[in-house]
């Protein structure tokens, strides 16, 4: 069985379990069809915000919003400083769209994020009107369990270097369960369901992205 046709296979009984779970589902075979997808849920003039997502960003989904004219953008880069970035947040949990990823999903359609200060798990769970999460396949795992150790293993190290942060995981490799300011493993979040049904839709790819 070739790697695509286990990707299609695998996402096919993934999406199966997302719909038990009020999520909505869906499955891209390249990084293309994915923008693409994204693009159709967004409305045009509509408000659309994001996390630190490199899958969203690698798909072209983020430079796509920011510089087509056609949304509000509510970029958090935009801040210069702590009161400016509050406020962006603050407006990013009343977008009508929020894009990010996940750190894992499970094979029973459960997302598992480990965040920083908490502003990317918490639209997740409420505010925003939808939430699009662009997936790789390389972020699929069989248990929560799994999935925990994923994030804190596999994504935070690499994120915690992208942000030029001095952490044990930076400078090791592996996680040093660290309590320090510089932290990005703050808040855990396992999201089961969804509470209203489709609000979040996941894109998953088959192809590698982000961490």
């Amino acid at each position: 069985m070739s790697m695509e046709k286990a990707n299609q296979v695998t996402a096919a009984a993934i999406i199966k379990n997302m719909e038990k779970r009020n999520f909505s589902g869906v499955y891209c075979a390249t990084k293309e069809e994915a923008l693409q997808k994204a693009l159709s849920y967004i409305e045009k003039g509509s408000v659309v915000s994001w996390g630190g997502s490199m899958s969203a960003a690698e798909i072209g989904l983020i430079d796509a919003v920011k510089n087509s004219g056609q949304y509000e953008a509510v970029d958090r880069s935009a801040a210069k400083n702590y009161e400016e970035q509050r406020q962006i947040y603050a407006k990013a949990v009343l977008a009508d769209t929020y894009i990010m990823s996940t750190n894992a999903i499970t094979l029973e359609g459960e997302l598992i994020n480990i965040d920083g200060s908490g502003n990317r798990v918490g639209c997740l769970s409420y505010g925003p009107r939808q939430v699009i999460l662009v997936v790789g396949m390389n972020k699929v795992v069989s248990t929560v369990e799994e999935g925990v150790h994923r994030t804190r293993s596999k994504a935070s190290c690499p994120n915690t270097i992208r942000l030029g942060l001095k952490t044990p995981c930076s400078i090791t490799g592996h996680c040093g369960e660290c309590y320090g300011d510089s932290s990005i493993c703050s808040h855990l979040l396992i999201t089961r369901r969804c509470g209203q049904k489709d609000r979040i839709k996941i894109i998953l790819v088959g192809e590698d992205l982000g961490y």
